[in-house]
């Protein structure tokens, strides 16, 4: 299924309503796929994203900055950081976390953790796709798929998960109807979630980043003491 706001050749800038932000200023930062960033204030939210896969770390601090700069608000407004935690390749997803971490705790705002394809899923739902499971599909590499469905708003206006983030081989997958592949996360609708979950007092997401697969990083093995 293709979609304008995750796929390539999306527009790089643009705004979305936002009724629910009821007087917060927010932020929000994914770089699970591609580079994307957010800010919310007075009801409109302002995207500026790139669907490159690699270059993160040099292009996060300067999207940030135009996305502040085409939203007319500043830096020492934002009341809360939205922080797109996955699921996302190793190096790619944890330099947006460390971004995010870093504005939150150098402005002394909470920090706001979500599941970026929650974005991805509302996208699609709130065009009004009449679908029974939309499911998010990515490369996980090695021949596999990592997938993800979900089902509906639930009652705070958030996509329902009707089956976690999980593996299946290409060879057996069965494509459907509404599928999507995204080349980018909507990082402006990670802000419409967060406004919802803070209208409504719904929970946010662990903080705990969820990585397509485990780290390729091993820690040291512990230096043995030889007694003499």
């Amino acid at each position: 299924m293709g979609g304008t706001e995750f796929s390539a050749g999306a527009p790089a800038e643009r705004t979305l309503a936002c009724p629910e932000l009821s007087g917060q200023v927010l932020l929000a930062v994914d770089t699970a796929i591609g580079t994307s960033v957010a800010v919310g204030i007075g009801g409109i939210i302002t995207e500026v994203s790139s669907d490159n896969q690699r270059g993160h770390a040099e292009m996060i601090g300067e999207l940030i900055e135009r996305a502040f700069a085409l939203s007319g608000a500043d830096p020492r407004q934002v009341t809360g950081v939205i922080v797109g935690r996955g699921p996302g390749p190793f190096t790619g997803l944890r330099i947006g976390m460390a971004a995010a971490h870093a504005f939150a705790a150098g402005r002394g705002v909470p920090l706001l953790p979500l599941q970026g394809l929650e974005a991805v899923a509302l996208a699609v739902l709130d065009h009004g796709a009449a679908a029974p499971d939309v499911r998010v599909v990515q490369d996980a590499r090695r021949r596999e798929l990592f997938v993800t469905a979900f089902s509906g708003l639930d009652w705070a206006g958030a996509p329902v998960r009707t089956r976690e983030a999980h593996l299946v081989e290409q060879a057996a997958f069965e494509p459907g109807l509404y599928d999507v592949r995204p080349d980018r996360i909507p990082a402006a609708r990670l802000v419409q979630l967060a406004a919802r979950r803070l209208a409504s007092g719904a929970a946010f997401d662990n903080p705990a980043a969820l990585y397509l697969r485990s780290p390729d990083v091993k820690p040291a093995a512990a230096i043995k003491r030889v007694s003499a």
